[in-house]
Protein backbone atom coordinates (compact mmCIF):
# COMPACT_ATOMS: atom_id res chain seq x y z
CA UNK A 1 0.00 0.00 0.00
CA UNK A 2 1.13 3.18 -1.40
CA UNK A 3 2.67 5.41 2.01
CA UNK A 4 0.13 8.67 1.05
CA UNK A 5 -2.88 6.23 0.85
CA UNK A 6 -2.09 4.49 4.44
CA UNK A 7 -2.23 7.80 5.72
CA UNK A 8 -4.81 8.94 4.79
CA UNK A 9 -6.45 5.90 5.60
CA UNK A 10 -6.11 6.54 8.65
CA UNK A 11 -7.78 10.02 8.40
CA UNK A 12 -11.24 8.78 7.47
CA UNK A 13 -13.96 7.27 9.96
CA UNK A 14 -15.59 4.48 9.01
CA UNK A 15 -18.71 4.70 6.84
CA UNK A 16 -17.92 8.52 6.38
CA UNK A 17 -19.56 10.02 2.72
CA UNK A 18 -16.71 10.57 0.72
CA UNK A 19 -16.07 12.55 -2.81
CA UNK A 20 -12.53 11.99 -4.27
CA UNK A 21 -11.61 14.73 -6.21
CA UNK A 22 -9.35 13.68 -9.34
CA UNK A 23 -9.73 10.04 -8.22
CA UNK A 24 -7.63 8.82 -11.15
CA UNK A 25 -8.33 4.59 -11.37
CA UNK A 26 -9.66 4.83 -8.43
CA UNK A 27 -7.14 3.15 -6.43
CA UNK A 28 -7.82 5.10 -2.99
CA UNK A 29 -11.50 5.51 -3.67
CA UNK A 30 -11.24 1.38 -3.61
CA UNK A 31 -9.63 1.24 -0.15
CA UNK A 32 -11.37 3.35 1.46
CA UNK A 33 -14.51 1.57 0.38
CA UNK A 34 -12.99 -2.05 1.38
CA UNK A 35 -11.31 -1.02 4.76
CA UNK A 36 -13.49 1.62 5.85
CA UNK A 37 -16.48 1.05 4.55
CA UNK A 38 -17.01 4.43 3.04
CA UNK A 39 -19.83 5.60 1.01
CA UNK A 40 -17.45 6.92 -1.78
CA UNK A 41 -17.89 8.58 -4.73
CA UNK A 42 -15.55 10.46 -7.31
CA UNK A 43 -14.79 13.04 -10.13
CA UNK A 44 -12.31 12.34 -12.91
CA UNK A 45 -12.11 13.51 -16.09
CA UNK A 46 -9.32 11.38 -18.26
CA UNK A 47 -12.05 8.57 -19.19
CA UNK A 48 -9.39 5.93 -19.66
CA UNK A 49 -8.99 6.18 -15.58
CA UNK A 50 -12.67 6.11 -15.24
CA UNK A 51 -13.11 2.85 -17.54
CA UNK A 52 -10.66 1.11 -14.83
CA UNK A 53 -13.07 2.41 -12.04
CA UNK A 54 -15.95 1.35 -13.70
CA UNK A 55 -14.11 -2.27 -13.64
CA UNK A 56 -13.88 -1.77 -9.82
CA UNK A 57 -17.40 -1.02 -9.25
CA UNK A 58 -16.85 2.56 -8.08
CA UNK A 59 -18.95 5.16 -8.44
CA UNK A 60 -17.44 7.89 -10.80
CA UNK A 61 -18.43 10.42 -12.89
CA UNK A 62 -16.77 12.00 -15.22
CA UNK A 63 -16.26 16.16 -15.11
CA UNK A 64 -13.48 18.69 -14.49
CA UNK A 65 -13.11 19.85 -10.65
CA UNK A 66 -12.70 23.59 -11.88
CA UNK A 67 -15.94 23.27 -13.16
CA UNK A 68 -16.54 23.52 -9.10
CA UNK A 69 -18.70 21.48 -7.12
CA UNK A 70 -22.11 23.56 -7.54
CA UNK A 71 -24.31 20.78 -7.47
CA UNK A 72 -23.45 19.72 -4.23
CA UNK A 73 -25.20 21.57 -1.11
CA UNK A 74 -22.86 22.74 1.51
CA UNK A 75 -21.48 19.79 4.24
CA UNK A 76 -22.38 17.23 1.58
CA UNK A 77 -19.78 15.15 2.17
CA UNK A 78 -17.85 14.17 5.39
CA UNK A 79 -14.64 14.51 3.78
CA UNK A 80 -13.31 15.25 0.75
CA UNK A 81 -10.08 14.66 -1.00
CA UNK A 82 -7.67 15.98 -3.15
CA UNK A 83 -4.79 13.70 -3.22
CA UNK A 84 -2.28 14.99 -6.05
CA UNK A 85 -4.70 16.92 -7.96
CA UNK A 86 -4.86 20.26 -6.56
CA UNK A 87 -1.40 21.42 -8.21
CA UNK A 88 -2.90 20.20 -11.49
CA UNK A 89 -6.41 22.29 -11.34
CA UNK A 90 -6.17 25.42 -13.50
CA UNK A 91 -7.92 27.66 -10.63
CA UNK A 92 -7.02 26.31 -7.48
CA UNK A 93 -8.27 28.94 -5.15
CA UNK A 94 -11.64 28.26 -6.17
CA UNK A 95 -11.63 24.17 -6.14
CA UNK A 96 -10.16 24.73 -2.12
CA UNK A 97 -13.12 26.90 -1.39
CA UNK A 98 -15.78 24.76 -3.09
CA UNK A 99 -14.09 21.54 -1.78
CA UNK A 100 -14.44 23.70 1.78
CA UNK A 101 -17.50 24.15 1.28
CA UNK A 102 -18.94 21.18 0.63
CA UNK A 103 -16.91 18.90 2.75
CA UNK A 104 -17.19 18.99 6.84
CA UNK A 105 -13.27 17.70 5.68
CA UNK A 106 -10.68 18.44 3.04
CA UNK A 107 -7.95 16.43 2.91
CA UNK A 108 -4.74 17.77 0.62
CA UNK A 109 -1.70 15.86 -0.81
CA UNK A 110 0.51 17.41 -3.23
CA UNK A 111 4.49 16.93 -3.96
CA UNK A 112 6.70 19.50 -2.14
CA UNK A 113 8.63 21.73 -4.83
CA UNK A 114 11.05 22.40 -1.87
CA UNK A 115 11.83 18.56 -1.75
CA UNK A 116 16.20 18.75 -1.62
CA UNK A 117 16.71 16.76 -4.08
CA UNK A 118 14.68 19.20 -6.81
CA UNK A 119 16.69 21.98 -4.92
CA UNK A 120 20.03 20.33 -6.01
CA UNK A 121 18.98 20.01 -9.31
CA UNK A 122 17.97 23.77 -9.78
CA UNK A 123 21.16 24.98 -8.34
CA UNK A 124 23.80 22.94 -10.12
CA UNK A 125 22.06 21.41 -13.41
CA UNK A 126 19.70 24.94 -13.60
CA UNK A 127 17.11 22.44 -14.43
CA UNK A 128 13.85 22.39 -13.97
CA UNK A 129 13.97 19.25 -11.74
CA UNK A 130 12.84 15.80 -11.95
CA UNK A 131 12.00 13.57 -9.03
CA UNK A 132 10.21 10.51 -7.43
CA UNK A 133 7.96 13.06 -6.48
CA UNK A 134 7.98 15.28 -9.45
CA UNK A 135 8.36 12.84 -12.46
CA UNK A 136 7.53 14.78 -14.96
CA UNK A 137 9.30 16.21 -17.67
CA UNK A 138 8.97 20.29 -18.14
CA UNK A 139 7.20 19.68 -20.98
CA UNK A 140 4.88 16.88 -20.08
CA UNK A 141 4.01 17.68 -16.61
CA UNK A 142 0.28 17.76 -16.04
CA UNK A 143 1.46 19.86 -12.92
CA UNK A 144 0.35 23.74 -13.05
CA UNK A 145 1.46 24.81 -9.46
CA UNK A 146 4.68 24.37 -8.13
CA UNK A 147 3.62 24.80 -4.65
CA UNK A 148 6.06 23.69 -1.02
CA UNK A 149 4.95 22.42 2.39
CA UNK A 150 5.75 25.67 3.60
CA UNK A 151 3.82 28.07 0.84
CA UNK A 152 0.36 25.95 1.41
CA UNK A 153 0.65 26.59 5.68
CA UNK A 154 1.48 29.95 4.79
CA UNK A 155 -1.47 30.10 2.09
CA UNK A 156 -3.90 28.26 4.94
CA UNK A 157 -2.48 30.73 7.35
CA UNK A 158 -3.30 34.32 4.71
CA UNK A 159 -6.82 31.94 4.16
CA UNK A 160 -7.63 31.46 7.78
CA UNK A 161 -7.99 27.79 6.86
CA UNK A 162 -7.79 25.28 10.04
CA UNK A 163 -4.70 22.72 9.02
CA UNK A 164 -5.91 19.66 11.96
CA UNK A 165 -3.49 17.52 11.01
CA UNK A 166 -0.20 17.47 8.71
CA UNK A 167 1.99 14.63 7.60
CA UNK A 168 5.55 15.32 5.40
CA UNK A 169 6.11 11.87 3.70
CA UNK A 170 9.14 10.49 1.30
CA UNK A 171 8.22 7.36 -0.45
CA UNK A 172 9.12 5.35 2.61
CA UNK A 173 8.70 6.97 5.94
CA UNK A 174 6.87 9.93 7.83
CA UNK A 175 9.52 12.71 7.80
CA UNK A 176 9.25 14.75 11.36
CA UNK A 177 12.57 16.97 11.29
CA UNK A 178 13.04 20.00 8.38
CA UNK A 179 9.93 18.25 6.34
CA UNK A 180 9.81 21.56 3.69
CA UNK A 181 13.39 20.50 2.84
CA UNK A 182 13.52 16.35 3.32
CA UNK A 183 9.61 15.50 2.42
CA UNK A 184 8.45 14.61 -0.68
CA UNK A 185 5.41 15.16 -0.32
CA UNK A 186 2.85 16.61 2.07
CA UNK A 187 -0.61 15.42 3.82
CA UNK A 188 -3.01 18.19 5.50
CA UNK A 189 -6.61 17.76 6.98
CA UNK A 190 -8.20 21.11 7.03
CA UNK A 191 -11.12 22.84 7.66
CA UNK A 192 -12.96 26.19 6.98
CA UNK A 193 -12.45 27.02 10.35
CA UNK A 194 -9.93 29.97 12.02
CA UNK A 195 -6.40 28.23 11.35
CA UNK A 196 -4.09 28.03 14.33
CA UNK A 197 -0.61 29.25 13.97
CA UNK A 198 2.24 26.17 12.73
CA UNK A 199 5.58 25.72 12.21
CA UNK A 200 7.41 24.05 10.50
Amino acid sequence: MRLDHRVILGLIRAHASVLDLGCGGGELLYLLIKEKNVRGQGIEIDEQEIYKCVAKGLNVFHGDIDSGLSEYKDKSFDYIILNQSLQQVNHLENVLKDALRAGKKVIVGFPNFAYYKGRLQIFFQGKTPVTGSLPYQWYETPNLHFLSISDFISYCRLKKIKIEQSFYLNERRKIILFPNLFAQAGIFLISGEKNQPEKI
